[in-house]
């Protein structure tokens, strides 16, 4: 009897915290982002490093590694000492304050919506681990390992993090009655085509032009030096990808069921669509052009992930393999340009066009292919204005600032390793260690 009342009382209380919490803290949304979280940096660490990995040369292997490795671990202590007050303190249009430097407003009780801060904040942390890794793939094979780490720094606090503020934390992007002339007007990027995929597509963009190219590029094929290590790195991007799509609902509900959904038909899409491409052009279907397809896929369907429909999702899957295919072959072709890793037209291309085609399936009137529909007094023209203006705007300041920042880090340190240790490769000279002894 005594253990019954006890059991009751247990119960009992547990019944009464819920209920006096229940208006603040959402177990079952904090559970979800806890997840997502967790997913969204297995993106990067494994899943970017392996994808990356397989794609360079064996003699340059782990130092793309140790660049992603590294990147994980200095965007973290940068996201508290200061990154995260500029992207989501109150400040200004264009950048946060500095009122919340080391997280200092944090507390374990501290709430961000129905979730607690803390997990908001490392959910945030993830995406501003990932932008910055993604760059790696346009100056591979060709940096040296100190300038990568200063210009990433450099690069998140100028770029990064103003941008996540124009977009998530209240800047000018999110308020863009201005423009079109009705209140609640702002860009829809549900989880970040503009903030991390423009961003780093046009830096490594960048990066790319002003280093010059690889060694003996074009004339010389670089072939990736083991596809099953980047098959394996592609297939956790997309499992991690619904971390990055769906948990950016901050919720455990429809949106993020929506955006999962969104996200793989669009990544199936883009893979097949890519696969189809390559055959029809070569005479035969690449691993490389399958895997590449599918992250072409995600990052084009991310900005419009919860605010289109299964069939939107799908066409805008099969337009981002179409589109990237064609960005790839002509940047590398046509205009020479060695973006190492095609950074640039899979996910600048990619998360540019579905910027853009968020304005156009958000629309509740398109039959099956209706997303939830506009904010109130918005329609598709507005709406289309506002994207595209918020695209240009990213890029032109991504463009910019990563130029400057190219050049600074330039003049301090030297950006490219010299000829003889590019042909030595990176994993000796920076590291002193190789990827694989044979």
């Amino acid at each position: 009897m005594k253990k019954l009342i006890l059991t009751l009382s247990g119960i009992t209380g547990m019944l009464i915290s819920s209920t006096a919490f229940g208006d603040t803290l959402n177990g079952a949304n904090t559970s979800w982002i806890l997840t997502s979280t967790a997913l969204v940096l297995l993106m990067t660490i494994p899943g970017l490093s392996l994808f990356y990995g397989g794609l360079v040369r064996v003699k340059n292997v782990l130092s793309v590694l140790m660049q992603c490795f590294a990147i994980t671990c200095t965007m973290s202590i940068l996201w508290l000492v200061v990154g995260y007050s500029l992207a989501f303190s109150e400040g200004n249009a264009m950048v946060g304050g500095l009122s919340n430097l080391f997280m200092g407003n944090i507390a374990e009780e501290t709430m961000s919506g129905d979730i607690p801060e803390s997990v908001f904040s490392m959910f945030q942390l993830t995406f501003a681990i990932i932008t910055p890794a993604l760059i790696v793939g346009g100056f591979a094979e060709r940096m040296r390992f100190s300038s990568m780490l200063l210009f990433s720094v450099l690069w998140s606090l100028a770029v990064y993090s103003p941008i996540t503020h124009w977009v998530w934390g209240g800047g000018w992007l999110g308020s863009m009655e201005w423009l079109v002339g009705v209140e609640g007007a702002a860009l829809s990027d549900f989880a970040g085509g503009t903030v991390v995929h423009i961003t780093a597509g046009i830096a490594a963009l960048t990066a790319a032009i002003v280093m010059g190219s690889r060694k003996g590029f074009p004339e010389v094929t670089l072939p990736p030096h083991n596809m099953t290590m980047c098959i394996t790195g592609a297939c956790l991007l997309w499992v991690g990808w619904f971390g990055f799509n769906a948990g950016s609902a901050l919720a455990a509900n429809g949106d993020a069921g929506m955006a999962m959904l969104v996200t793989h038909m669009s990544a199936s899409a883009g893979a097949l669509t890519w696969m189809i491409c390559e055959w029809i052009k070569h005479g035969k279907p690449s691993a490389l052009g399958a895997v590449t397809g599918m992250v072409a896929g995600l990052g084009t369907i991310t900005p419009a992930s919860g605010f289109v429909g299964p069939a939107g999702g799908l066409v805008i899957g099969i337009m981002a393999g179409f589109v990237c295919y064609n960005a790839t072959m002509f940047l590398k072709k046509k205009l020479k340009i060695d973006d190492s890793l095609d950074v640039f037209p899979v996910h600048c291309v990619g998360g540019a066009l579905g910027t853009i085609l968020t304005g156009v399936f958000a629309s509740s009137q398109l039959g099956i292919f209706s997303g939830q529909g506009y904010s109130e007094g918005m329609s598709m023209a507005p709406q289309l204005a506002v994207q595209i203006v918020g695209v240009i705007a990213v890029v032109a300041y991504t463009a910019i600032v990563s130029y400057i920042l190219l050049k600074l880090v330039d003049s301090i340190l030297g950006l490219r390793v010299t000829e003889d240790e590019e042909t030595e490769g990176l994993d000796i000279n920076q590291h002193n260690e190789r990827g694989y002894d044979f």
